[in-house]
């Protein structure tokens, strides 16, 4: 298969008791592992076989048919699965720290943002925090779109698909996020990212 399914940065129990290891299972192991697969179904034995996620990305965007939806959703789920950790949240240090209070004033500031975003986003989607054109900000995205598309470097990601959080939260979604925002975020990465 020309695509795999990356190993989860930590073990299936690991984000307890915020996110259960049961959500991670049907997430991770069914969601997930169903957008890879489906993605190796489409790209075989043409030239998506060969190339990589992001350039199978950018070349079907327009389209956003399945191979866009696929391809991105195996992109976005690789990359929120690294924006938490155990043991997460408290506050980012460094460059990150600094381009935070220059660009949102705080870190409860872009908390709020981010929360607007995902709370706000009609349906299924993701709320980012971004790069775009050397200053952060923070978008949404509906369904498998991300900012890859929109010429933007994504440093951080909540999914926001009722699969992220309702055998744990059921219908709510500011409680998913919050509890993200204040107990998940690997600012480690998410800094990493601005690089």
């Amino acid at each position: 298969m020309a695509f795999e399914l990356p190993k989860l940065p930590y073990a299936q129990e690991a984000l307890e008791p915020h996110i259960s290891a049961k959500t991670l299972s049907f997430h991770y192991g069914k969601h997930h592992a169903a957008y890879v697969a489906k993605l190796n179904e489409l790209v075989a034995g043409k030239p998506g076989e060969k190339q990589k996620l992001e350039e199978i990305i950018l070349s079907s965007a327009k389209e956003k048919g399945p191979l866009f939806n696929n391809a991105a959703q195996v992109w976005n789920h690789t990359f929120f699965w690294n924006c938490l950790a155990p043991n997460g949240g408290g506050a980012p240090s460094g460059v990150l720290a600094d381009k935070i209070k220059a660009g949102f004033g705080s870190l409860d500031k872009l908390k709020e943002e981010l929360k607007a975003a995902a709370v706000g986003q009609f349906g299924s989607g993701w709320a980012w925090l971004v790069l775009d054109r050397g200053q952060l900000k923070v978008t949404k995205t509906p369904n498998a779109e991300n900012p890859m598309i929109l010429d933007q470097t994504a440093l951080f990601t909540i999914d926001v698909w009722e699969h992220a959080y309702y055998l744990d939260f059921q219908n709510r979604r500011p409680d998913f996020v919050q509890t993200v925002l204040d107990k998940l975020v690997n600012w480690e990465f998410v800094g990493r990212n601005l690089r």
